[in-house]
């Protein structure tokens, strides 16, 4: 009987050890954690700001990229408006020497005096 007892008594101690978890060496106190939380709402503000600012950047660079394509544009609007001009002006001077030419083959031709018939 003896031997059942300290069998038993020697099983209860051993269970009781097992049963009892050391408590880990890593716990954090309210304080660290507190501080933890605080450090990855500014980590994430920051990344928030940084994302904000390169869209902001993006968005500048595209507005002057069109601003520049709308003025490149306008000067190849104006440049062909000149063009068109200036060829508009070429065949309008062009008619009028033709016409020119037409009227002195004509006062060349009627300058000659018929011959007169008696």
């Amino acid at each position: 009987m003896k031997k059942i007892i300290a069998t038993l008594i020697a099983g209860l101690f051993a269970t009781a050890a097992f049963a009892q978890t050391p408590t880990p060496a890593a716990t954090a106190t309210p304080a660290a954690v507190k501080a933890d939380v605080k450090h990855e709402k500014q980590v994430a503000k920051t990344e928030v700001k940084a994302d904000a600012m390169d869209a902001k950047q993006a968005v500048n660079a595209d507005v002057k990229e069109a601003k520049t394509d709308a003025k490149a544009a306008k000067a190849d609007a104006k440049e062909a408006k000149v063009s068109a001009k200036h060829a508009k002006h070429k065949v309008k001077h062009h008619a009028a020497k033709t016409e020119a030419a037409k009227d002195s083959k004509d006062t060349t031709v009627a300058a000659v005096p018929a011959p007169t018939v008696r």
